[in-house]
């Protein structure tokens, strides 16, 4: 399917559907052993490019509606800091093309991305001329590349976030922007804008989706999302970490080691890391907030996505793996089914759908007394009696 014959962001989101994105890609590809944590360049696609073909594959047969063209972190300054400024348009130009290919392949949506830069300074007005100098290459090659949409994303500072959208408007030959902004710890940007009003500024000025994405996982980001909602009248993106924030700790980066006090982030998080449970969850959560375009960042994972989409009342096809609410696990002697003294049976209730095939887990007799052990005993180790 052509580019031509897929319906456009814009036009989705006006007939009231949801837009699905899976993120995340920087930390999966670390997690795989092809991307450097630290200076999180994406290499891979220059050197691995057959690799994130197989990605953007996994992510939209778990539910993606979007193949995002992985440049994030593939900017003049990040690629200058490894010595590779040289391939800078070789990796834009490839990143773009792979995801143009796969969204062709696939019938989805394909992005172009802009990030943070990391050099952007409020009192610096040469910061801001070099930013714009980057983002406009930037929204250039997506153009030419043929993206449907350009997102920008993960700014701390609203105004860089202004800067990128204005970049966009003015050299993004008309494609709608999503701009996101990431939370830390305050509720409010670095340059001291609350963000629900830092969002409402980002609508005013004409991005098509506004919201937050990365840093804060659903349990810290969903009440932000809520006061989001109440000023921004189009639509709006939630991106969080899959990760078990919360009050103590409102971003992944803050989490320490409950055994030594030493910072997890970012090589160590994932003793934090969200259940499907979890991310089920919050797409029920955003979904009855009134988040319209939805999504996981860094941790993201196919089966996670799987969990989103089916919340969002979206069957995949990865959803041809997932049995219906109210399978049950069968311990036991299936050939004894009836006999209740010896089957144990678990239901499990994963919002709508269980995310594996545990209906089909049936346990021998021979592993009955491993069985009786365990429902036997606490958590803690003691024996629960009879």
């Amino acid at each position: 399917m052509g580019k031509g014959q897929v319906k456009g962001l814009v036009e989705r989101l006006k007939d009231g559907d949801n837009v699905l994105i899976a993120e995340g890609y920087m930390w999966e590809f670390e997690r795989r052993g092809y991307l450097q944590s630290g200076g999180n360049v994406p290499e891979v696609v220059l050197d691995h490019p057959d690799l994130v073909r197989i990605m953007h594959r996994e992510f939209v047969h778990a539910g993606s509606d979007v193949v995002e063209a992985f440049t994030y972190y593939g900017h003049r300054t990040k690629l200058r800091d490894i010595g590779r400024e040289a391939d800078l348009e070789r990796l834009q130009k490839d990143a773009l093309a792979i995801a143009r290919e796969i969204a062709d392949e696939t019938g989805t949506l394909m992005a172009g991305n802009l990030c943070g830069t990391g050099i952007y300074s409020v009192d610096d007005t040469l910061s801001h001329g070099t930013c714009r100098e980057m983002f406009r290459e930037q929204v250039e090659w997506a153009v030419e590349g043929g993206a449907d949409y350009i997102i920008a994303e993960t700014f701390c500072y609203v105004g860089e976030a202004l800067l990128a959208l204005e970049v966009i408007s003015e050299f993004g030959n008309g494609l709608p922007a999503v701009i996101t902004l990431t939370p830390y710890d305050p509720d409010e940007t670095v340059d001291h804008v609350p963000f629900p009003d830092a969002c409402k500024r980002l609508e005013d000025a004409g991005a098509a989706v506004v919201g937050l994405n990365c840093s804060r996982g659903p349990e810290t980001m969903l009440p932000l999302m809520k006061e989001i909602r109440k000023v921004c009248k189009g639509p709006i993106a939630a991106v969080p970490v899959p990760y078990r924030t919360n009050e103590k700790h409102k971003n992944f980066m803050a989490f320490k080691d409950e055994w030594t006090g030493e910072s997890l982030y970012p090589l160590d998080v994932n003793c934090c890391m969200c259940n499907r449970s979890d991310i089920h969850k919050f797409a029920d959560q955003a979904k009855a907030i009134g988040v319209e375009y939805i999504g996981l960042c860094c941790g993201n994972a196919a089966n996670f996505m799987r969990e989103l989409a089916e919340a969002y009342g979206r069957k995949p096809p990865a959803s041809r793996y997932t049995p219906t609410l109210g399978d049950n696990i069968i311990f036991g002697d299936a050939g004894k089914k009836g006999n209740k003294e010896n089957d144990k049976i678990r239901k499990f209730s994963v919002g709508e759908y269980v995310a594996s095939d545990l209906a089909k887990l049936k346990m021998s007799s021979s592993s009955s007394k491993l069985t009786d052990h365990l429902e036997n005993h606490d958590d803690d180790g003691g024996a629960t009696g009879n």
